[in-house]
C-alpha cells in the first residue's frame, strides 16, 4: 500500500460581524502579543546610555519644567496642592494617554510589511502598544508614590480617601479612549495621509482642555469654555485621580459614569471601523 499524503489547507475568510473580537483568537496569539510588548520596550531605551532608567527621569523633567513655566510665571494655582504632586498625577495620566495614542494611530502604517505577509489578529499590535504604554504608566506612577510618601513624611497633608480605589477604572477607561481613537485614526490613515500629520497638534491641544496643568476649580469662572472641559471624557479621570489620592479636585459619579460610557462606545465604534478596513487595507497602502 502506498502512503497517501493528506493535505491541510487553512482557509482564512473574513468575518460578517460588525462586532468581532475573537478574545480565544487573541490569547492563542499571546506569545507574538508578548513579542510585540518586548520588542516596543527594548527600542525605547536601545543604544541610550541611561537605558530604563529614562522611564524615571522624563516625569520628573516634565515635572520640573511644568513647574517653572506654569507654577513659577504663569502663577497657575494647584489648589493647595504641592506642586511636584500636583503635576506627577496629571502628567502621569496623560503621558499614558498620548503616547500610547500617538503609537496606536499609526499601526496600519508601521505594522503594513508584517501584515502584508504574515496572517494573525491585527488587533494585537494596537493592543500591545496599548499595554506597553501601561507598563511605562505604571512604573511613572511609581514615581509619584515616591514623592508622594516623601511629601506625607514631611508632614504635608494629603487627603488620600477611598476613591483612590477607583484607580483601575480610571486605567480602563484610558485604555478604552486611547485604544478606540487610536484604531480609529489608524483606519482613516490608511486612505487620508495628512492625518498623521495633524494628530500631534491635536493632542497639544487636547492637553490644554484636559485639566493637567490646572485646576477644574480654576476654569469654574469661565463659562465660555468649561462646556468643552466638561466634555472632555479625560476631565473626569483627571479630577477623580487627584481627588482619590490627593484630597483636592472635583468628583462626580455622573460625570465619572459620562466618561465610562463615552470610553466603551469609542472602543467599539473602533472595532467596527478597525474590522471593516483590515479586509482591504492592504489594497489601499
Amino acid at each position: 500500500m502506498t502512503d497517501r499524503k493528506k493535505e491541510t489547507e487553512l482557509l482564512i475568510e473574513p468575518h460578517g460581524k460588525l462586532i468581532y473580537l475573537n478574545f480565544g483568537e487573541i490569547w492563542r496569539y499571546k506569545d507574538l502579543l508578548e513579542m510585540y510588548i518586548k520588542r516596543d520596550i527594548v527600542t525605547f531605551y536601545k543604544q541610550t546610555i541611561l537605558g530604563p532608567i529614562w522611564f524615571f527621569i522624563q516625569p520628573i523633567f516634565t515635572t520640573i519644567v511644568f513647574m517653572f513655566v506654569f507654577g513659577g510665571l504663569a502663577k497657575i494655582p494647584t489648589d493647595g496642592i504641592p506642586q511636584p504632586l500636583f503635576y506627577l498625577a496629571g502628567i502621569t495620566l496623560w503621558n499614558y494617554f498620548s503616547e500610547s495614542l500617538t503609537k496606536t494611530s499609526d499601526t496600519f502604517l508601521t505594522n503594513q510589511a508584517i501584515f502584508g505577509k504574515v496572517y494573525f489578529p491585527r488587533l494585537i499590535a494596537p493592543l500591545s502598544v496599548t499595554i506597553t504604554g501601561l507598563i511605562k504608566m505604571m512604573i511613572q506612577f511609581l514615581v509619584f508614590v515616591i514623592v508622594y510618601i516623601y511629601f506625607v513624611a514631611k508632614g504635608t497633608h494629603v487627603g488620600l480617601n477611598i476613591y483612590a480605589f477607583l484607580f483601575p477604572v480610571l486605567i480602563f477607561i484610558l485604555a478604552s479612549l486611547t485604544l478606540g481613537f487610536g484604531i480609529i485614526i489608524s483606519s482613516l490613515t490608511t486612505k487620508y495621509r495628512d492625518l498623521k500629520f495633524l494628530i500631534t497638534f491635536a493632542i497639544q491641544l487636547w492637553m490644554y482642555a484636559t485639566p493637567v496643568i490646572y485646576p477644574l476649580s480654576v476654569m469654574s469662572g469661565s463659562k465660555k469654555y468649561m462646556w468643552l472641559i466638561q466634555a472632555n471624557p479625560l476631565t473626569s479621570v483627571m479630577e477623580t485621580f487627584k481627588y482619590g489620592f490627593l484630597g483636592q479636585g472635583t468628583f462626580s459619579w455622573l460625570a465619572l459614569g459620562y466618561s465610562f460610557l463615552f470610553s466603551v462606545i469609542i472602543l467599539l465604534v473602533g472595532i467596527i471601523i478597525f474590522n471593516r478596513v483590515e479586509r482591504s487595507f492592504m489594497d489601499v497602502i
